[in-house]
Protein backbone atom coordinates (compact mmCIF):
# COMPACT_ATOMS: atom_id res chain seq x y z
CA UNK A 1 0.00 0.00 0.00
CA UNK A 2 1.11 3.79 -0.49
CA UNK A 3 0.20 6.60 1.47
CA UNK A 4 -0.35 9.73 0.19
CA UNK A 5 -0.48 13.32 2.46
CA UNK A 6 -2.33 15.78 0.06
CA UNK A 7 -2.53 18.29 2.30
CA UNK A 8 -4.68 18.85 6.01
CA UNK A 9 -6.49 15.77 6.58
CA UNK A 10 -6.92 14.80 2.99
CA UNK A 11 -5.25 10.97 2.56
CA UNK A 12 -4.80 8.92 -0.26
CA UNK A 13 -4.65 4.98 0.10
CA UNK A 14 -3.37 3.55 -2.91
CA UNK A 15 -3.37 -0.74 -3.34
CA UNK A 16 -5.81 -2.70 -4.93
CA UNK A 17 -8.29 -0.05 -4.39
CA UNK A 18 -7.64 3.81 -4.04
CA UNK A 19 -9.74 5.33 -1.01
CA UNK A 20 -9.87 9.14 -0.13
CA UNK A 21 -10.32 10.62 3.08
CA UNK A 22 -11.75 13.68 3.85
CA UNK A 23 -11.34 15.37 0.37
CA UNK A 24 -10.16 18.53 1.16
CA UNK A 25 -7.24 20.71 -0.24
CA UNK A 26 -6.85 24.41 0.67
CA UNK A 27 -6.51 26.40 -2.37
CA UNK A 28 -6.77 23.04 -4.55
CA UNK A 29 -8.44 19.75 -5.85
CA UNK A 30 -8.87 16.43 -5.41
CA UNK A 31 -11.29 15.57 -8.44
CA UNK A 32 -8.15 14.21 -10.64
CA UNK A 33 -7.46 11.61 -7.96
CA UNK A 34 -10.47 9.38 -9.03
CA UNK A 35 -10.66 7.08 -5.91
CA UNK A 36 -12.55 3.92 -5.70
CA UNK A 37 -13.90 4.96 -2.23
CA UNK A 38 -14.31 8.17 -0.53
CA UNK A 39 -14.11 8.67 3.71
CA UNK A 40 -15.61 11.40 5.26
CA UNK A 41 -14.88 11.62 9.23
CA UNK A 42 -17.60 14.84 9.89
CA UNK A 43 -19.60 17.05 7.96
CA UNK A 44 -16.93 20.17 8.80
CA UNK A 45 -16.33 21.76 5.06
CA UNK A 46 -12.80 21.22 5.76
CA UNK A 47 -12.99 17.26 5.55
CA UNK A 48 -16.42 16.72 3.41
CA UNK A 49 -14.88 18.82 0.93
CA UNK A 50 -15.61 17.85 -2.48
CA UNK A 51 -17.56 15.18 -1.78
CA UNK A 52 -21.01 15.97 -2.90
CA UNK A 53 -18.77 17.29 -7.03
CA UNK A 54 -16.92 14.12 -6.65
CA UNK A 55 -20.15 11.69 -6.71
CA UNK A 56 -17.58 8.97 -5.43
CA UNK A 57 -18.82 6.02 -3.64
CA UNK A 58 -18.86 7.39 -0.06
CA UNK A 59 -18.56 5.75 3.57
CA UNK A 60 -19.57 8.26 6.03
CA UNK A 61 -21.36 8.34 9.45
CA UNK A 62 -25.25 7.64 8.66
CA UNK A 63 -26.64 11.60 8.62
CA UNK A 64 -24.21 12.66 6.23
CA UNK A 65 -24.66 9.16 4.40
CA UNK A 66 -28.08 10.57 3.94
CA UNK A 67 -27.03 14.19 2.74
CA UNK A 68 -24.85 12.94 0.19
CA UNK A 69 -27.58 10.69 -1.10
CA UNK A 70 -29.64 13.39 -1.03
CA UNK A 71 -27.23 15.34 -3.46
CA UNK A 72 -26.83 12.31 -5.56
CA UNK A 73 -23.86 10.86 -4.10
CA UNK A 74 -23.92 6.80 -3.75
CA UNK A 75 -23.47 6.38 0.16
CA UNK A 76 -22.94 3.87 3.06
CA UNK A 77 -23.90 5.08 5.84
CA UNK A 78 -23.00 3.58 9.46
CA UNK A 79 -22.15 4.39 13.14
CA UNK A 80 -19.41 4.37 15.78
CA UNK A 81 -18.36 1.01 16.41
CA UNK A 82 -19.81 -0.64 12.98
CA UNK A 83 -17.86 -2.25 10.48
CA UNK A 84 -18.31 -2.46 6.89
CA UNK A 85 -16.62 -4.51 4.13
CA UNK A 86 -16.68 -3.22 0.10
CA UNK A 87 -14.57 -4.60 -2.46
CA UNK A 88 -12.09 -6.06 -0.14
CA UNK A 89 -11.55 -3.34 1.80
CA UNK A 90 -13.07 -3.20 5.67
CA UNK A 91 -13.97 0.15 7.42
CA UNK A 92 -14.69 0.18 11.50
CA UNK A 93 -15.51 3.31 12.56
CA UNK A 94 -14.18 4.58 15.63
CA UNK A 95 -14.98 7.63 17.85
CA UNK A 96 -13.70 10.80 17.78
CA UNK A 97 -13.79 14.12 20.25
CA UNK A 98 -15.12 16.57 17.69
CA UNK A 99 -18.10 18.47 16.94
CA UNK A 100 -19.21 17.44 13.50
CA UNK A 101 -22.43 19.76 11.94
CA UNK A 102 -22.21 19.91 7.93
CA UNK A 103 -21.24 23.47 7.61
CA UNK A 104 -22.38 23.64 3.32
CA UNK A 105 -26.21 23.54 4.42
CA UNK A 106 -26.35 26.73 6.50
CA UNK A 107 -28.04 26.57 9.78
CA UNK A 108 -29.14 23.79 11.93
CA UNK A 109 -28.39 20.57 9.53
CA UNK A 110 -26.66 18.15 11.75
CA UNK A 111 -24.19 15.61 10.38
CA UNK A 112 -23.84 13.34 13.55
CA UNK A 113 -20.83 12.77 15.58
CA UNK A 114 -17.31 13.54 14.54
CA UNK A 115 -15.18 10.20 13.66
CA UNK A 116 -12.19 8.19 12.83
CA UNK A 117 -11.71 5.06 10.84
CA UNK A 118 -9.78 2.29 10.78
CA UNK A 119 -9.37 1.30 7.12
CA UNK A 120 -7.65 -2.35 6.47
CA UNK A 121 -6.52 -3.06 2.75
CA UNK A 122 -3.94 -5.53 1.49
CA UNK A 123 -2.65 -6.41 4.88
CA UNK A 124 -2.14 -3.10 6.21
CA UNK A 125 -4.41 -0.97 8.51
CA UNK A 126 -4.39 2.74 9.03
CA UNK A 127 -6.02 4.35 11.52
CA UNK A 128 -6.99 8.11 10.67
CA UNK A 129 -8.05 9.65 13.86
CA UNK A 130 -9.75 12.23 11.83
CA UNK A 131 -10.44 15.79 13.92
CA UNK A 132 -10.07 14.63 17.54
CA UNK A 133 -8.80 15.56 20.87
CA UNK A 134 -7.17 13.13 23.07
CA UNK A 135 -8.99 10.16 24.49
CA UNK A 136 -8.14 7.13 26.42
CA UNK A 137 -10.48 4.62 24.90
CA UNK A 138 -7.46 5.05 21.68
CA UNK A 139 -6.24 2.15 24.13
CA UNK A 140 -8.91 0.26 22.70
CA UNK A 141 -8.44 1.27 19.27
CA UNK A 142 -4.51 -0.32 19.56
CA UNK A 143 -6.13 -3.33 21.05
CA UNK A 144 -8.56 -4.03 18.96
CA UNK A 145 -7.32 -3.57 15.48
CA UNK A 146 -3.56 -3.30 15.60
CA UNK A 147 -3.23 -0.34 12.82
CA UNK A 148 0.46 -0.60 11.71
CA UNK A 149 0.04 3.22 10.88
CA UNK A 150 -1.72 6.13 12.30
CA UNK A 151 -2.61 9.03 11.13
CA UNK A 152 -2.57 12.14 13.69
CA UNK A 153 -3.96 15.37 14.35
CA UNK A 154 -1.08 17.89 16.08
CA UNK A 155 -2.86 21.30 14.57
CA UNK A 156 -3.83 22.07 18.07
CA UNK A 157 -6.83 24.55 18.90
CA UNK A 158 -9.32 23.02 16.92
CA UNK A 159 -7.84 18.94 17.61
CA UNK A 160 -5.22 17.31 19.30
CA UNK A 161 -1.53 19.31 19.55
CA UNK A 162 2.09 17.53 19.58
CA UNK A 163 2.39 16.94 22.85
CA UNK A 164 -1.36 15.13 23.04
CA UNK A 165 -0.74 13.54 19.74
CA UNK A 166 2.66 11.99 21.77
CA UNK A 167 0.53 9.94 24.28
CA UNK A 168 -2.10 9.25 21.58
CA UNK A 169 0.73 7.38 19.49
CA UNK A 170 1.17 5.27 22.15
CA UNK A 171 -1.89 4.29 23.11
CA UNK A 172 -2.32 3.33 20.02
CA UNK A 173 0.81 1.52 19.24
CA UNK A 174 1.09 1.82 15.57
CA UNK A 175 4.76 1.40 14.12
CA UNK A 176 4.36 4.33 12.05
CA UNK A 177 3.05 7.76 12.66
CA UNK A 178 2.18 10.43 10.16
CA UNK A 179 1.23 13.94 11.33
CA UNK A 180 -1.85 15.40 9.37
CA UNK A 181 -3.93 18.44 10.10
CA UNK A 182 -1.54 21.31 10.82
CA UNK A 183 0.39 24.62 8.94
CA UNK A 184 -2.74 24.47 6.73
CA UNK A 185 -3.24 28.19 8.61
CA UNK A 186 -2.03 30.31 10.69
CA UNK A 187 -4.35 28.64 13.88
CA UNK A 188 -2.88 25.64 13.06
CA UNK A 189 0.87 26.42 12.59
CA UNK A 190 3.62 23.76 14.39
CA UNK A 191 6.34 21.87 13.66
CA UNK A 192 6.37 18.25 12.50
CA UNK A 193 9.74 17.92 12.74
CA UNK A 194 10.01 18.90 16.32
CA UNK A 195 6.46 16.04 16.84
CA UNK A 196 9.21 13.33 15.23
CA UNK A 197 12.06 14.18 16.96
CA UNK A 198 10.48 13.34 19.72
CA UNK A 199 8.77 10.34 19.33
CA UNK A 200 11.84 9.41 18.04
CA UNK A 201 13.86 10.08 20.93
CA UNK A 202 11.54 8.19 23.74
CA UNK A 203 10.10 5.45 21.99
CA UNK A 204 10.27 2.56 19.15
CA UNK A 205 7.81 4.71 17.29
CA UNK A 206 8.72 6.22 13.94
CA UNK A 207 7.33 9.22 12.68
CA UNK A 208 6.70 10.16 8.85
CA UNK A 209 6.32 13.67 7.93
CA UNK A 210 5.25 14.34 4.24
CA UNK A 211 5.37 17.01 2.59
CA UNK A 212 1.48 17.79 0.88
CA UNK A 213 1.98 15.20 -2.54
CA UNK A 214 4.05 13.09 -0.85
CA UNK A 215 3.44 9.00 -0.25
CA UNK A 216 4.94 6.50 1.68
CA UNK A 217 5.00 2.86 0.83
CA UNK A 218 3.99 0.59 4.01
CA UNK A 219 4.54 -3.07 3.56
CA UNK A 220 3.96 -5.60 6.53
Amino acid sequence: MYITWLGHSCVLLSGSRKILIDPFIEGGSVAGTKPDFVVVTHGHADHMGEAVTMKRPTVAITEIAKYLKAKGVPSEGMNIGGTLELRGVTFTMTPALHSGRIEQTGKGYGGGTAAGFVIRMDGVSVYHAGDTGLFSDMKLIGELYHPDVALLPIGGRYTMGPNEAMVAANFVGAKLVIPIHYNTWDKIMQDPVQFKEAIERTTDIKVKVLMPGEMVEINT
